[in-house]
């Protein structure tokens, strides 16, 4: 192991979207064992240390691989496509268009089965996304297509935490 393996070399996987996560959770689980700093008490306290880093790196790195956005955000920048979420907020019309009806449709929402429907608008929303950039990126290869799509999913997601905590709001309320 190096540290300066990318995420997918550390885990010994390849640069995909698409990923077996009980196959990733097991690999996980064996890089963990490798480098716990108990295995390392007999060398001293340095060595424990490096494992101690080593440790961080893995769980951070499984980080990353197990949640498909910021999968996808990170093979973007491995492809030197940044997907600049901050500076680069251009949107296809339509999308901005559903953006706003989702807005309405959530400031409008008055009770329970409104906010239901929502949320399952918007979950299908993000699967859609989800299937759509790993085909941009396992698939296509189209890396700018894939940043654009990891944007779109980026707002999805933020949206669907929105719903969330309203229906949660409105759970308190009524309870």
């Amino acid at each position: 192991m190096n540290l300066q393996d990318n995420d997918f070399e550390l885990f010994q996987l390849p640069l995909r979207q698409q990923l077996d996560l009980a196959d990733l959770d097991q690999r996980w689980k064996t890089l963990q064992r490798q480098v716990h700093p108990d295995r390392f008490v007999a060398q001293g306290a340095a060595a424990q240390r490096v494992a101690m880093q080593w440790s961080v790196r893995i769980n951070e790195a499984y980080q990353r691989l197990k949640d498909p956005l910021k999968r996808a955000a990170y093979l973007c920048e491995l492809a030197r496509v940044p997907v600049a979420a901050h500076s680069n907020t251009a949107m296809p019309a339509d999308f901005l268009m559903q953006q706003m009806e989702w807005r309405e449709a959530l400031d409008d929402a008055d009770d329970a089965g409104a906010l239901q429907s929502l949320a399952g608008e918007v979950e299908q929303a993000r699967r859609d996304a989800l299937q759509q950039v790993t085909s941009a990126i396992d698939e296509q290869q189209d890396m700018p297509a894939a940043a654009a799509l990891v944007r779109r999913m980026m707002f999805i997601q933020k949206f669907a935490q929105e719903v969330r905590q309203r229906q949660l709001q409105q759970q308190l309320q009524q309870g």
